[in-house]
């Protein structure tokens, strides 16, 4: 039986997480001001909008912050959690719930950042198109995390900003999201 939850376990997260991927990337998108014209910015925008603008009627953007994606963000969260703990047997507590959803998704923002600049180091590597649709829009999500130490950690011709950020990336994820997640957890019971 274990087997099967842990199957059905894997399925719910990839699911989940393939949704939020989509709302997250519209929602850095739309804050660092993507390039539209990108086929991938107006594939995100076209599978994404139809959830987002009657949302956005009643919750407006903030400054350049689509709340709308966010709380669906949030919301997807949730639902997760939910679901996975129907598969245990269990419901948590509403607040529980909340705080553990909530350091899921710092959890999972944080874990997007590390993929997307280790995979934008990766293929600066090896001089790519500058106009690949890809290239461009990771590099205008991971820019405003990169500006800050851009040129001042440089050796030789190699940048080493992307490290140093992946780095702090990974110690908020151990210092910041894994506390939230055990503070929720102990709400939850």
């Amino acid at each position: 039986m274990s087997y099967l939850v842990d199957a059905l376990t894997l399925l719910v997260q990839m699911a989940f997480g393939a949704i939020a991927t989509l709302f997250l990337v519209r929602l850095l998108a739309e804050a660092n001001r993507a390039d539209f014209h990108n086929p991938l910015s107006q594939f995100v925008y076209r599978y994404t909008n139809p959830i987002l603008s009657p949302i956005r009627r009643v919750l407006p953007n903030w400054r350049r912050i689509n709340l709308a994606a966010l709380l669906i963000l949030l919301l997807t969260f949730v639902l997760e959690r939910l679901v996975l703990s129907a598969l245990l047997g269990f419901v948590p507590a509403w607040l529980g719930l909340l705080v553990i959803s909530l350091a899921d998704l710092l959890n999972f923002v944080l874990l997007f950042y590390i993929v997307v600049i280790f995979g934008w180091s990766l293929l600066s590597m090896f001089a790519p198109d500058p106009y690949h649709p890809l290239y461009r829009l990771a590099g205008t999500i991971v820019e405003p995390l990169l500006r800050p130490l851009r040129g001042k950690l440089v050796v030789g011709s190699i940048d080493f900003s992307p490290t140093v950020v992946v780095i702090i990336l990974l110690l908020a994820q151990r210092l910041i999201a894994a506390p939230l997640f055990d503070f929720g957890a102990s709400l939850a019971r």
